[in-house]
């Protein structure tokens, strides 16, 4: 195939994508009513068990840079889902937890997800999804490969 021949809807690349705007778009909608957003997700789930981590761990964990980690801390402390602490070992930094509040709309949280991923895979079998879990695995850690 020529590069004038090029066909994106024939390469999975183009899926992946489209597949990740959406998931980003319906699950923002979704989760609004409970004042979180998908962007969130990879905090919520790092501190979920009542970890505290810091602003550095948690850009490295969710794999962001530190200037968008601030960022998107900040709005949710203003929004109250987090709660910053001092860290023993570190004057210059600080620990973040989720709060109460934050901790009281996961269940929720988690039912908005599971109930997106039930849509999502809406014709498939559980044994479809099954090979599609395993297949997206090996993509990823692909993508994790040529990050490095």
């Amino acid at each position: 195939m020529s590069d004038n021949e090029w066909d994106p809807l024939s390469h999975p690349g183009h899926y992946f994508s489209r597949i990740a705007r959406g998931l980003s778009r319906v699950g923002d909608a979704r989760l609004r009513d409970l004042g979180l957003a998908t962007a969130q997700l990879p905090i919520l789930t790092a501190l979920k068990d009542g970890a505290q981590l810091s602003q550095k761990q948690l850009a490295h964990w969710a794999k962001v840079e530190q200037p968008t980690m601030a960022q998107m801390l900040s709005r949710m402390e203003r929004d109250g889902l987090i709660q910053r602490t001092p860290d023993p070992n570190d004057r210059r930094s600080s620990l973040i937890s989720l709060t109460k509040m934050a901790l009281e709309r996961l269940p929720a949280g988690r039912a908005v997800l599971r109930q997106g991923n039930a849509d999502m895979t809406k014709g498939l079998t559980s044994e479809e999804i099954d090979t599609l879990v395993v297949l997206l695995r090996r993509v990823l850690a692909n993508i994790e490969t040529m990050e490095q």
